[in-house]
């Protein structure tokens, strides 16, 4: 199977690229990027052919592509791709607009390709065994839970509205969203949000405490902010504490680590574990040859985004947003 990766602005493009030239029967056929230098370096690291314009890489005998370009090119990219018999794993949040989103869903149908939202944390171990005890039943009906998304500035385009689409609260509330909605076959009905600007000087909101209730009666809290700094030991969390009527479960995704204390370099992380985003990647392949859904579709994309439009809307409001 060949694929080929659009845009390296998204730092995880590093990651997949990595975990595809480890696999066997897959090959990492193209790089395309409008940035020459970036785009350059990468197809020598990764020993692969770079394509200045993505037509280019589309036009090649590929199977599919991974797209992780700047949110605001997503809609551009997974179109072209779609159009170009192509399957597509579009990194999150898939679009910065719903209208994008339906658009994009709808252009893969019609020309018979999938569409995946790159959603790794679904393949976290902590993540898949909680699943497994809700799904036995052991807590009971889910009451309450309680998450946290919280991470470092990224920089560069992340804090440029244009290009990103929002700030933390767009970055942040997805992935954990999807989560929540998949652990419990729940929707998010109703949002309300504080939303700020206090841990970088540039207008682009940095933090946020998401309120959500369920169609199952359940309401969770979300902190989805970048509140991280610059020497934490690591670029975030993803944690959960899940609230049952027969108990409650807490999760950190990222706990598989030690803690390492120098004089030279202070506290840092050694991780060990999982591979995320080798899940995913895999998980995309297993799908293209199988003919099946990835496990996080477009419409969980298009879910999850909804959410944090709504919190933008409810911050604006200063009053709770329903979803239809």
């Amino acid at each position: 199977m060949k694929i080929g990766i659009i845009s390296f602005a998204h730092m995880h493009a590093n990651s997949y690229a990595s975990v595809i030239n480890e696999m066997e029967d897959v090959t990492l056929a193209g790089i395309a990027d409008d940035n020459e230098d970036r785009g350059t370096k990468n197809s020598q690291l990764f020993d692969t052919v770079y394509y200045k314009n993505y037509q280019d890489l589309l036009d090649t005998d590929i199977d599919a592509v991974i797209v992780t370009s700047e949110n605001s090119l997503h809609h551009q990219h997974v179109i072209a791709a779609a159009k170009a018999g192509k399957h597509v794993l579009c990194e999150k949040p898939l679009a910065t607009n719903v209208k994008d989103i339906e658009d994009m869903i709808r252009v893969c149908e019609q020309h018979g390709v999938l569409l995946g939202t790159a959603f790794p944390v679904r393949f976290n171990t902590p993540i898949l065994e909680a699943k497994k005890v809700i799904e036995k039943g052991v807590l009971g009906d889910i009451l309450a839970i309680k998450g946290t998304n919280r991470g470092t500035n990224p920089g560069g385009w992340f804090i440029d509205k244009e290009k990103s689409g929002g700030g933390a609260v767009l970055d942040h509330t997805v992935h954990v969203v999807d989560i929540m909605r998949w652990f419990t076959g729940a929707e998010v009905k109703e949002v309300y949000a504080e939303i700020g600007n206090v841990y970088i000087d540039h207008e682009i909101d940095d933090c946020g405490i998401l309120t959500m209730e369920f169609t199952n009666g359940m309401f969770a809290t979300l902190d989805c902010s970048w509140s991280r700094n610059s020497a934490y030991p690591t670029w975030g969390d993803v944690t959960m504490e899940i609230i049952g009527t027969n108990g409650s479960l807490k999760i950190d995704a990222f706990a598989q680590k030690i803690d390492f204390y120098s004089n030279q370099d202070g506290v840092n992380w050694i991780s060990w574990g999982d591979d995320m985003d080798a899940g995913l990647i895999e998980d995309f392949v297993a799908s293209i040859k199988e003919g099946k859904a990835p496990l996080a579709t477009g419409h969980s994309g298009l879910k999850a985004v909804e959410v944090a439009l709504a919190a933008y809307q409810s911050f604006e409001k200063k009053a709770p947003v329903k979803l239809s």
